[in-house]
């Protein structure tokens, strides 16, 4: 669920990149997955900078979601929302297959760190 306070930032076209989040003078930016870009503030302008250059390529990646036994899956990201996300398993590139009867997990949002970015 996307807290009260995240300021959406949209690309010219109406695409959501991400949010800025008020922190004293400045903002902290998060990304599509909730995920923290930002430690520090920035300034305004550098926040909306940090997520235009980050655009949404990323969500097309390779990732890789580790199960509390401690094995590892290779997936991608099927959907991205406030409301969870959800990935899907892409062993041997199945996820890229026309028809291909895919296993999905559903995350909650922000995502969890047992996803992360390549494989």
């Amino acid at each position: 669920m996307l807290p009260a306070d995240w300021i959406e930032h949209r690309r010219p076209d109406g695409e959501t990149l991400g949010w800025m989040v008020a922190d004293g003078d400045g903002f902290r930016v998060h990304d599509l997955l909730g995920r923290a870009l930002t430690v520090e503030p920035l300034e305004w302008l550098e926040a909306e900078d940090l997520l235009e250059e980050l655009g949404i390529g990323y969500l097309a990646d390779r990732w890789t979601l580790t199960f509390p036994d401690g094995r590892e899956r290779p997936v991608r990201i099927a959907e991205a929302s406030p409301r969870g996300v959800t990935v899907v398993a892409d062993e041997f590139g199945a996820a890229s297959a026309v028809g291909a009867d895919l296993e999905r997990f559903r995350l909650p949002f922000p995502v969890p760190a047992e996803l992360r970015q390549g494989h």
